[in-house]
C-alpha cells in the first residue's frame, strides 16, 4: 500500500500535553521516534523534563478536586464521546501505531477496536461505583461504606501495545474520578499523544489528562514519586523495572498497580484436538509478534504427540510473510529495536547450545530493520535460558512431559504467574489443571484471553492489582468507612 507519512504525521501532536494544552518541552528538547521496520526517523517529539512533571503535577492536582466532584454521569459521556471519536479515528490510529512500534496493519487496526473498548466499557462502569450500608450486628450504630476516586495518577505505559496499555488505566481512572498524568515509552509516544488529542476534542476538562513523553524516565518520575500529591502508580512493563518502581512507592506508600512480566506456558495434552491446539498456538505465540507479557512462550507438549505438533507448528510458522507492517500481507512485522533483537537472538543461540534443535528461522534477516524469522525450538532442554526468561519475540520453545502431573509441574516452574493455556478435551481435567496452574488467567482451548470484560493480572513476579473488567475501576477507589450513630 502506498501510505502517506508525512501527512499522517503532521496530523498528530509531537508536542507535551500539559493541562489540556500542547506544548514544548522545557527548553525546546526533542527526542527522535523511529520506523522500526526501516531504522529510519519518523520524527521528534517533545522531551519532558523534571521542570515539565511537575507542571504537569501541578495540572492534575488542581484539576482533581473537581473532577471527583463531576457527576459520575458527566465523567462517562466524555469516556462515550471519546470511544466514538477513537473508533473514528481507527485508520489514523492504527497506521500510527504501526509506523512506530511494527505490528502489521491488521494486528494494529484489531488494537484499535480492543483499546477503544475500554473507553466503552468504563463509561458504563462510571455510573456503577456503589457502596453497602447495614445496621452494626451489635446494635450499637450503623455502617456506611461509600468508595472515592484514590486521586492524581502517574501511569507509565509499554510499547508493544502504544493505544490498549493507555486505555485500559486512563479509562478506568477517569470514570472513578481520577485525574492522570501518563508517561508513554519513548519507541512509541506518537499514538498516545493522537489519543490525548481526541479525548481533548471530547471535552475532557483542563488538567485532567497530560501526556509526557521523554527520553529520560527517571529523571522525570522520580520527583513525582516524592511528591506528596501524587496518590497511585500504575505501570505495564518489566518485573525488573516494576520492582525499582515499588521501592519507590513503598517511601510514600503509594497506591501500585503492576502488570509485570510472563513467561506463558501452553500446555497440549495428549488427548487434545490437535488443529484446535495448532490454532491456538499461532494465535498465543505470534500475536503482535510475539512481544506481548501473555505471549506463549513455552510449550509443553505431551510426549504421545509432541512430534506431530512440533511438524505442524513448524509448517505454519515457515509459511508466514514477513515485511513492515503496512505492506499488503505482511503477517510479520519487525521487532520493536536492535537490542530487543538481539536479546530474542542470544536466547536462541544458548538454547541451541546447550541442545535444542532449530526446526525453523532462527537466523536473523539482513538489511533494514529489526526482522527476526519465526522460529521453532524442538527438544528445548530444561537449562536452556528460554524456558526461564521471557523471549518478547517469535520464537516457540517446545520440550516435552509424560502425564497430567509431570506437565502441571512443568507449567508452574517459573517466578512468573500472569497467563497460562491449556488444551484437552475432558472437561474435568480442564477444570482440574485450571486450578492447579498459577496463573492470574487461563485460557481453556483457547489462544486469545484478553478481554475487557475480564480481569487482567497476574501472581508472584507477574504483578499486583488487576485492569479491566469490573475489577478494573477498584484499582482507582479507596474505601471509607462511616461509623453512623
Amino acid at each position: 500500500m502506498t501510505v502517506d507519512v508525512a501527512a499522517l504525521l503532521n496530523r498528530g501532536p509531537t508536542g507535551l500535553l500539559i493541562g489540556g494544552t500542547q506544548v514544548p518541552a522545557e527548553g525546546g528538547r526533542t527526542f527522535p521516534v523511529y520506523d522500526p521496520a526501516t531504522g529510519s526517523l519518523l520524527t521528534e517529539v517533545a522531551d519532558a523534563s523534571a521542570a515539565d512533571g511537575a507542571r504537569a503535577l501541578d495540572a492534575a492536582a488542581r484539576a482533581q478536586a473537581a473532577w471527583a466532584a463531576t457527576p459520575a454521569r458527566q465523567r462517562a459521556e466524555i469516556l462515550r464521546r471519546a470511544w466514538e471519536l477513537v473508533t473514528d479515528r481507527r485508520d489514523d490510529f492504527a497506521l500510527l501505531m504501526t509506523l512506530e512500534m511494527g505490528k502489521p496493519l491488521v494486528e494494529a487496526r484489531s488494537e484499535v477496536d480492543y483499546g477503544a473498548e475500554f473507553l466503552r466499557w468504563f463509561s458504563e462502569e462510571a455510573v456503577r461505583v456503589n457502596g453497602r450500608y447495614m445496621p452494626s450486628p451489635s446494635g450499637n450504630g450503623r455502617i456506611l461504606v461509600t468508595k472515592q476516586a484514590v486521586g492524581p495518577t502517574l501511569a507509565i505505559t509499554p510499547w508493544n501495545f502504544p493505544l490498549a496499555m493507555g486505555t485500559r488505566k486512563i479509562a478506568p481512572a477517569f470514570a472513578a474520578g481520577c485525574t492522570m498524568v501518563v508517561k508513554p515509552a519513548a519507541e512509541t509516544p506518537l499514538t498516545m499523544l493522537l489519543l490525548g488529542q481526541a479525548f481533548a476534542d471530547a471535552g475532557l476538562p483542563r488538567g485532567v489528562l497530560s501526556i509526557l513523553p521523554t527520553s529520560d524516565a527517571t529523571t522525570l518520575t522520580d520527583p513525582m514519586f516524592a511528591d506528596d500529591r501524587l496518590r497511585k502508580i500504575t505501570f505495564t512493563g518489566s518485573t525488573t523495572v516494576g520492582k525499582l518502581l515499588l521501592a519507590k512507592a513503598a517511601r510514600r506508600v503509594l497506591r501500585s498497580s503492576m502488570e509485570l512480566g510472563g513467561n506463558a506456558p501452553f500446555v497440549v495434552f495428549a488427548d487434545a484436538d490437535l488443529d484446535a491446539a495448532l490454532d491456538g498456538a499461532m494465535a498465543a505465540k505470534m500475536r503482535n509478534v510475539g512481544e506481548a507479557c501473555t505471549a506463549a512462550n513455552r510449550f509443553h507438549v505431551d510426549n504421545a504427540v509432541r512430534p506431530e505438533f512440533t511438524d505442524q507448528l513448524t509448517e505454519r510458522m515457515r509459511a508466514l510473510r514477513i515485511g513492515a507492517g503496512y505492506l499488503d500481507g505482511s503477517q510479520v512485522g519487525p521487532l520493536i529495536s536492535q537490542r530487543q533483537r538481539a536479546i530474542v537472538m542470544e536466547l536462541v543461540a544458548d538454547a541451541v547450545a546447550k541442545g535444542a534443535r532449530i526446526t525453523t528461522g532462527g537466523t536473523a534477516i539482513e538489511g533494514s530493520g529489526y526482522f527476526y524469522p519465526p522460529t521453532v525450538l524442538a527438544d528445548v532442554p530444561a537449562d536452556a535460558r528460554i524456558l526461564r526468561e521471557e523471549v518478547f519475540g517469535p520464537v516457540a520453545a517446545i520440550t516435552g512431559f509424560d502425564g497430567e502431573a509431570e506437565g502441571i509441574a512443568a507449567a508452574n516452574d517459573t517466578e512468573y504467574g500472569l497467563a497460562a493455556y491449556i488444551y484437552t478435551r475432558d472437561l474435568d481435567r480442564a477444570l482440574r489443571v485450571g486450578d492447579a496452574l498459577q496463573a492470574g488467567m487461563v485460557g481453556m482451548n483457547r489462544g486469545i484471553i484478553s478481554d475487557v470484560a475480564a480481569p487482567f493480572g497476574g501472581i508472584k513476579q507477574s504483578g499486583i492489582g488487576r485492569e479491566a473488567g469490573s475489577e478494573g475501576i477498584d484499582e482507582y477507589l479507596e474505601v471509607k468507612y462511616l461509623a453512623l450513630p
